[in-house]
């Protein structure tokens, strides 16, 4: 140090030890480098005050000069100035070419300037925001000596002090642009002598030897003038920045031709001032790294240690640079009141968060009022209004327009006043405005207006229900979206209970609501409101609830479902039932189509909730241990975690380079874990979707992972296509064991509730128990052999298990096989339930923590979730697809074989169920009065049986497995197969009649004319033929479809022939000459096909003007436009055949989940 600054503070040792608390000084040299933390407990371990002082003084004694001007500028910022002016002579002379310093990067020059200008230190805790820096930086090198404005702007605690200081802590611009120096003014709120005083102290601190007037300035306008002389003559070129402007008046004084930086939340207040301006917003948030730098700072650890809380804190307060230094300076002296500052953020207890000593305002509450009382009386009502509004919300512009009555130019006029003072944000995007509060300001609005919040949210309903109906709300309206979203909010937040039932007990509401937004949200409500929903009628509450979730998969579908045609299919009982009918009665009289399911009282729905969070198929889920989420991924490549009672999407996140294969929560739920076709495991935080570790030691795609039951010391199962399990410890980066047994893919593992046993499913058709501790086999059951006993005779049929999960009490296992689901006792190895409900393969299955529930994961893209009582309750018959009908006056009599091979006469009215015998067939068919039944099988034979005789003949001639057949009137009978032929039968005889050789491909289908002179074949090879009985070649060949022809269809009067093929597409020919007439079934938005897949089969209307087709599901369209007139969605897909009566009113179909649909028009 120099001989001159070492004496200047010897000389004023003794008054500095008397007044000085070194705390905050300290706080100052530790953030500049100056003094270390074991130094700072030296001084803290002297027991008095002046003790302390004269321990630091002592230490800087034996420093260098950078220390003394840190002391020095320590000083200033603490408010001892008059100790500082004590130590001005003795500030050592430094060059401005000094070597930078080793620490901050900033020069003895610069800290000199910056020191003598009384610029606040860097606070204690300081990370920099480079870009915003760089971005003032610029600002200020534009105005080339000359004089102007530059603007920092933002709102509360948002860090534009620090950032205004931070600017001109730099060599460069300070020699190149302000070579005069640098003046700080700490402005604040003022009335005309607060601002007088302001004006007379810096006037003293520019003209410290009074060369130019003895005595302070009186007023204002002499300060003014005094401030310019000063500025122009004794300072020029310098800078002068103005820390926390409020008002325009204030700013007007400072006015003296000279270069400004200022700071303030009002970005307006330059509008008075005259010269060339330039604004540098502030975003109100440091991002969530820069957040955990500060609070790791603080707290001196590692930012990967910080406990959970401080992702929590940081995210609770959005970032805010003013929370997370407070909250960081409180933990410092508090370390283990983590919980207890993320409680008082979360239940807005500001005044809990005290003031640090480089902030103005007692607690961060009274930052935020002084904002508010600073505006126009006239409008700070309209801020109050906005306490109803939520965090993360933008809101159109629109909507105010609505709560206030008001234009829209005199509305944007108002929230453009407070997006100037840093009171609201504004999104521009393109021509409309949205407007947003931070979430600090969301908060201390709710608290400071709780009193009044009831009435306020009733004030926007009221105002709502002036301008709007809720069903009729426009897609292409402003606040459309705002009013879906929020309206049930508003209604329950103003106790308005009649008005939020009846919303959300309307089918209308329902339906424009799920078209816009899908029904996740929905669902969310009711679950959110049901205490209030329930007061009206649980039961009503409950019908909505699970129409929504059990068609949750349908309502977020493009093209929209019918939502009326959905409500039909519920129960009669159910509110949802009773709504659709009544408008469905009053569409049918303005010529509408619609169904009703006749025969539904007989189904009993086993799901609970149906979602579709992925755009491809869904390889697995699971839930959480708590319950509350669900976690899924699939062939998009993809990690989603929702909420386990409504859908609502929390995560989203884009895992693994290749498809994902499975994914596992942790006991304590803070990891999730996933596998994928890229052979690696992942685990994340199951939070903030963070990647914490990498494992990558399998040799083939990691097909399933399965975390260890107990926290305590958490494993990690996972299996492969390389035959292996291996099990993993998260504190180790090695694989713990390895165990091999399995024969082909190891498809899924799960731990026992206890830890001791892993089970294990593969492709070689078995499931193995491991001990989980020394990785030895200890069981092993053959699902396959259960395959080959129940229902598929062939041998070599490959039985591919797909996962199995336990229940709580180890007793009972749960396996996937096929579309199947099986639940087993362990002990005894006996099947307990089977249930089906997915469209397509069963990729996993989980229980619920409680066992209450499980949920499936499936190629159709769905998860759905399962009440496990009602399912091990069920033992509904499912049909073979299979089926006959005949239409008798008011009777629908159905020919079906069940699963397990009971043919069976079904009254379609009535329900009852005659059993006939057992068979094994692949096709049956019903004579019109009831007389024969017959049924083909695989090898080609058919047996034409009049079951009342009970009498048998044979019919022996096709090569290959009978498609199907139709009994002919006087005793005949055509029959189609795989051999590519079609045959014409005497019944009475057994003798075939007529051979034709159709394709060269399989007979898909045949229809015959209503005159029965022709008949129609269609096949593989993507062609139709019409055929005349008499002739043995075709009259016409039909091409132009693109995929297999699987169906056609004459009208009733013989002149027109539909066809339907692969690809969804019907065409319509004219029978005479073979020309195409009409096309059907083109391609909807999405590109894929409107029909769901392949169109199976096809009836004309008597008039010949409608047309129903089967396939993924049931569609009726007009034979004149093209255009579909209603879907009916089965539980089901993939429709065989669909039965019409002759009037077109009544429609009997089996879906692939062997359910019966007798549907019938409403009158």
């Amino acid at each position: 140090m120099d001989a001159k600054a070492r004496n200047c503070l010897l000389q004023h040792r003794e008054a500095l030890e008397k007044d000085i608390k070194t705390s905050y000084i300290m706080d100052h040299m530790i953030s500049d480098g100056f003094l270390t933390i074991s130094e700072e407990e030296k001084v803290r371990n002297e027991p008095t005050q002046q003790q302390r002082a004269a321990m630091l003084i002592k230490m800087i004694l034996k420093k260098d000069n950078d220390s003394y001007v840190s002391f020095y500028n320590a000083l200033l910022h603490e408010g001892y100035k008059d100790l500082a002016a004590l130590l001005h002579d003795g500030i050592p002379v430094v060059s401005s070419s000094s070597g930078k310093d080793s620490v901050s990067g900033i020069t003895s020059y610069v800290r000199t300037v910056l020191c003598e200008g009384g610029v606040p230190q860097r606070p204690v805790v300081f990370v920099t925001r480079k870009k915003l820096v760089n971005a003032i930086q610029q600002k200020l090198s534009k105005l080339k000596g000359e004089p102007g404005w530059v603007t920092i702007h933002g709102m509360a605690g948002c860090g534009k002090s620090v950032l205004a200081a931070e600017a001109v802590r730099d060599h460069s611009l300070l020699e190149g642009c302000f070579p005069g120096g640098v003046h700080w003014v700490s402005v604040g709120k003022q009335d005309k002598s607060g601002l007088l005083m302001k004006l007379q102290n810096l006037c003293t601190r520019l003209d410290q030897d009074e060369s130019f007037s003895q005595r302070l300035p009186l007023n204002i306008e002499e300060a003014k003038d005094r401030l310019r002389i000063l500025m122009l003559r004794k300072h020029p070129r310098s800078l002068l920045i103005l820390d926390d402007v409020w008002d325009s008046w204030v700013l007007k004084a400072f006015d003296s031709q000279c270069q400004i930086l200022l700071t303030t939340r009002d970005k307006s207040v330059t509008d008075s001032v005259m010269g060339p301006k330039y604004v540098v917003p502030v975003e109100s948030s440091l991002g969530k790294e820069k957040g955990l730098e500060i609070l790791s700072l603080f707290v001196n650890m590692k930012k990967a240690d910080l406990p959970e809380q401080a992702h929590s804190i940081i995210k609770e307060c959005k970032g805010s640079p003013l929370v997370v230094s407070l909250i960081g300076a409180l933990l410092r002296d508090f370390p283990n009141r983590w919980e207890y500052y993320l409680k008082q953020l979360q239940n807005k207890q500001f005044k809990r968060i005290r003031k640090s000593s480089s902030y103005d305002y007692e607690a961060l509450d009274e930052a935020m009022s002084i904002s508010v009382e600073m505006l126009r009386e006239d409008i700070k009502d309209y801020y109050t209004d906005l306490s109803i509004l939520q965090k993360d919300v933008k809101v159109p512009t629109k909507v105010l327009c609505i709560l206030w009555d008001m234009e829209t130019e005199e509305v944007e006029d108002i929230l453009q006043e407070f997006v100037n003072k840093s009171l609201l944000f504004c999104d521009r995007n393109g021509k409309s405005f949205r407007y947003y509060l931070h979430d600090l300001q969301v908060d201390f609005l709710t608290e400071k207006n709780c009193s009044q919040l009831q009435d306020l949210h009733k004030k926007i309903i009221t105002q709502f229900q002036r301008y709007h109906q809720p069903h009729t709300l426009s897609p292409d309206q402003e606040d459309c979206m705002y009013w879906y979203n929020f309206l049930a909010y508003h209604m329950a937040s103003a106790k308005m209970h009649k008005e939020l039932c009846a919303l959300m007990f309307s089918l209308d509401w329902i339906k424009a609501k799920t078209e816009l937004v899908g029904p996740a949200h929905l669902i969310h409500e009711f679950v959110e409101y049901r205490h209030i929903l329930d007061e009206k009628d649980c039961a009503v509450s409950e019908n909505f609830q699970e129409f929504l979730s059990l068609n949750g998969h349908l309502l977020g579908r493009q093209p929209f479902p019918n939502i009326v045609q959905l409500g039909l299919c519920e129960p009669e009982t159910s509110e949802v039932y009773q709504q659709a009918k009544l408008q469905a009665k009053q569409e049918v009289d303005n010529g509408m189509l619609y169904l009703e399911w006749i025969n539904k009282k007989n189904i009993t729905n086993l799901s609970r909730l149906v979602v579709r969070p992925h755009t491809d198929a869904v390889y697995h889920a699971c839930f959480s241990e708590d319950g509350q989420r669900i976690a899924s991924c699939g062939a998009d490549k993809t990690l989603q975690v929702f909420k386990a009672e409504t859908g609502e999407k929390l995560l989203e996140i884009k895992a693994h380079e290749d498809e994902v294969l499975c994914c596992a929560f942790s006991t304590d739920d803070r990891f999730i874990a996933t596998c994928s076709v890229d052979k690696k495991v992942k685990i994340w935080n199951s939070m903030t979707g963070e990647l914490v570790h990498t494992y990558d030691e399998h040799s083939e795609q990691v097909n399933c992972c399965h975390f260890t039951n107990s926290s305590h010391h958490l494993l990690l199962a996972t299996g492969s296509s390389d035959c292996f399990l291996k099990l993993w410890d998260l504190n180790q980066k090695e694989c713990r064991n390895t165990m091999f047994g399995h024969t082909n893919s190891v498809n899924h593992c799960r731990f026992s509730p206890d830890d001791k046993l892993l089970a294990s499913c593969s492709a070689d058709g078995t499931l193995k128990l491991w001990d989980a501790t020394s990785a030895n086999e200890r069981k092993s059951i053959n699902v396959k052999q259960f395959f080959l006993n129940l229902e598929d005779p062939q041998e070599d049929m490959e039985v591919i298990v797909k996962c199995c999960s336990w229940s709580a009490d180890g007793a009972r296992i749960m396996v996937a096989a096929k579309n199947k689901i099986f639940l087993w006792n362990t002990d005894s190895r006996s099947k307990v339930a089977d249930c089906r409900g997915h469209l397509s393969w069963v990729h996993g299955v989980m229980f619920s923590p409680d066992g209450s529930s499980f949920l499936t994961s499936s190629d159709d893209q769905t998860i759905r979730l399962w009440e496990t009582k009602k399912v091990c309750k069920n033992s509904a018959v499912m049909l073979k697809q299979e089926v006959d009908v005949v239409f008798q006056e008011n009777e629908v009599m159905v020919l079906a074989v069940d699963h397990i091979r009971r043919l069976q006469l079904i009254n379609g009215r009535t329900g009852q169920i005659d059993y006939l015998t057992e068979a094994q067939v692949s096709c049956c068919c019903l004579s019109p009065h009831l007389q024969y039944i017959a049924f083909g099988d695989e090898n080609g034979a058919i047996e034409v049986w009049n079951w009342q005789l009970d009498k048998c003949i044979f019919l022996r001639g096709h090569q290959e497995t009978v498609k199907d057949f139709r009994l002919l009137k006087n005793s005949r009978l055509l029959s189609w197969s795989f051999d590519g032929t079609v045959k014409v039968w005497n019944i009475i005889t057994g003798n075939k009649e007529k051979d034709f050789v159709c394709h060269q491909g399989t007979v898909l289908s045949c229809d015959i004319s209503h005159d029965a002179t022709k008949f129609s074949s269609t096949s593989a090879d993507k062609t139709a033929k019409i055929w005349s009985f008499d002739l043995l070649l075709p009259l016409h060949e039909l091409r132009g479809h693109n995929g297999c022809v699987r169906c056609s269809a004459f009208s009733v009067d013989s002149t027109l022939l539909a066809t339907g093929d692969d690809n969804g597409e019907i065409r319509i020919w004219n029978v005479s000459n073979g020309e195409l007439l009409h096309l059907c079934a083109p391609l909807s938005e999405e590109g894929a096909a409107t029909h769901g897949g392949w169109v199976t089969d096809l009836c004309f209307s008597p008039d010949g003007k409608m047309l129903i087709s089967a396939g993924g599901y049931i569609k009726w369209w007009n034979v004149v436009t093209g255009e579909s007139s209603q879907t009916f969605y089965t539980n089901g897909t993939n429709l065989k055949k669909i039965h019409v009566s002759p009037d077109f009113k009544t429609y009997v179909t089996v879906d692939n989940l062997g359910i019966l649909y007798i549907l019938q028009t409403l009158e």
